[in-house]
Order: C-alpha cells, then structure tokens, then sequence
C-alpha cells in the first residue's frame, strides 16, 4: 500500500489531534488531520498511542508520535524536526488555564492564524469589545524573525479596546505581543488588566482537518479572580462567534501567498511576514496555488 502523502512541510511539525480532556482512560478518540484518519487512545495509566487508519481496511494502523502538553495532544506524522515550543508562563502561580473548547470552520487553517493576528478589524468585527470606532488605527509594531526557535514575534502593539477582557470594567490601551511558533499555533499576551506588569495569554491551535476545513482550539492563560471558567469560556467564544463567518465568507479559502496579494499597510505587517515565512517553508497544504 502506498503511503498517504503528507506535506514535506508539515510531516515533522507538532500537530493538534485533540483536547487532553477528550481521551479519557481507555478511551479511544478519531480525529481527523491533514485528511488522514487518526485514533487516539488512551491506557488506564494514561499513556498515549496514536494511530494513522488507512482507507484499506487490510492495512495495519500506522503508528505515529504523540505528546501531550498544554491541556493538549499533539502528533506528528514523521520525527520532530524540533521540540514542541515553551510556554515559560503556562505554570505561573496565579494564573488560571482555560480550554475553551473546539470550533469548527469551513476554511484554511491558515487564514484562521492570520485573521488571530489582524487587530485592524477589531472596531468594525468585535464593536464595543475588542474596538470602537473611532479608534481604529493601528499604531506601528516591531515584526521580527527569531532564528534560533524559527517564530514569528510582533511586540510593541498597542490597541484601545472598550472590554479587553471579561474582567475590565472600561475601556483601556492594550499591550499585544503576537507570536506564531508553527503554521497553524500562535498565541497572544497582551497586559493585565487587573494586575499591571503581568501578562494574560490566549494560546490558538488550529487543527487542519483538511485544506478546507479547521478545527480551533483555544486555550486562556489569564490572571482573573472574579470571571468564572463559564464567562471566560463564553467570552472567548462570543468573539471566535464573530470572526467565524468572516472566515468563511473569505474566497478563496486557501491562503494565496503570492506577494503579488500583499498590500504593504503599515496594519499589514504581521500578516505580510507571515506569508513570506510560510512561503520560505515552501508549505502547500491550505495555500492557494
């Protein structure tokens, strides 16, 4: 049997098959990444086994890594051409860490990472939320390239938001630091309203079920003694609610990265590096051609 084909990119990346919370003690759960079929199981001492399951049903299951960190499972289709990234404040005392769930969208998992970098919408998608007209410019930003982990950082944003987070009472002048560690996770910190010096984080993970077609999971990393888990879950997802059919109204739902199709705005500039490094990386999978 022929080998299924798996983006050369890609095959050695750390990707999401699932929440931790999904795969209970001798349980087994089927997920679906970059069109394969993959069964995750878990043993009554809590190890991990993943699996690809071929068409054939005379086929073996393939075996393939599995690892578990940040409330999540990853796989890998071939070795890791790299440990999965640090999350140095994840087990900071204090802070609380929220799964917020998966949601489904019918688009490129790369035009999902983009749109979670793009604060320019934010007045006009996420009104008396995320932003509010009139304060709808994008103040410049550093974009960097960071060699030794091979991310993308953006620091220095700023953006005033009306209710930045479940927890803020008014409106307040954000600190964002965006950074993309793999084509399909990224996360953001961005300042504390509640605790000034401190950082809340929203870590996305999206998984490409196909080109087409995406799971998201987010993940909150916040200081918050007054919000419950439900309102910061209900917050979270109110605001995915109101990009999703932005995400799927885009055409075409793969991510050209022609730099024909790059507008040179100064609010561009992560999206622009974005492109380009994963142009660099010569990916194919969820790009249009």
């Amino acid at each position: 049997m022929m080998k299924p084909y798996i983006d050369p990119a890609l095959a050695g990346e750390w990707l999401v098959a699932a929440a931790s919370a999904s795969v209970a003690p001798g349980q087994t759960f089927q997920a679906c990444v970059l069109g394969q079929a993959i069964a995750v199981t878990r043993d009554m001492a809590g190890g991990l086994r993943a699996q690809v399951r071929h068409d054939d049903a005379s086929a073996q299951p393939e075996e393939i890594r599995v690892l578990e960190q940040y409330a999540t499972i990853w796989i890998a289709f071939e070795t890791p051409t790299r440990p999965l990234f640090a999350i140095d404040e994840f087990d900071q005392p204090g802070r609380r860490i929220i799964p917020c769930g998966a949601i489904g969208v019918h688009t490129s998992g790369l035009r999902i990472v983009e749109n979670f970098l793009d604060m320019a919408h934010f007045p006009y998608v996420h009104t008396d939320w995320l932003g509010k007209e009139p304060h709808s410019a994008v103040a410049e930003y550093k974009v960097e390239w960071r060699q030794a982990t091979d991310e993308l950082w953006a620091t220095d944003c700023r953006f005033w938001q009306p209710r930045a987070a479940p927890s803020a009472d008014g409106g307040l002048d954000i600190v964002y630091t965006y950074r993309v560690m793999q084509p399909f996770t990224t996360m953001l910190y961005k300042s504390c309203p509640t605790r000034p010096g401190d950082v809340d984080f929203i870590l996305l993970q999206v998984q490409p079920q196909d080109e087409e077609h995406s799971l998201v999971y987010s993940l909150l990393g916040y200081f918050d003694d007054v919000s419950s888990n439900a309102e910061m879950i209900s917050f979270m997802q109110l605001i995915f609610a109101q990009d999703k059919p932005i995400l799927e109204s885009q055409v075409p739902r793969r991510l050209p990265l022609d730099p024909r199709t790059e507008v040179p705005a100064r609010a561009d500039a992560m999206s622009i590096a974005y492109r380009r490094w994963l142009r660099d990386k010569r990916l194919r999978f969820g790009v249009h051609a």
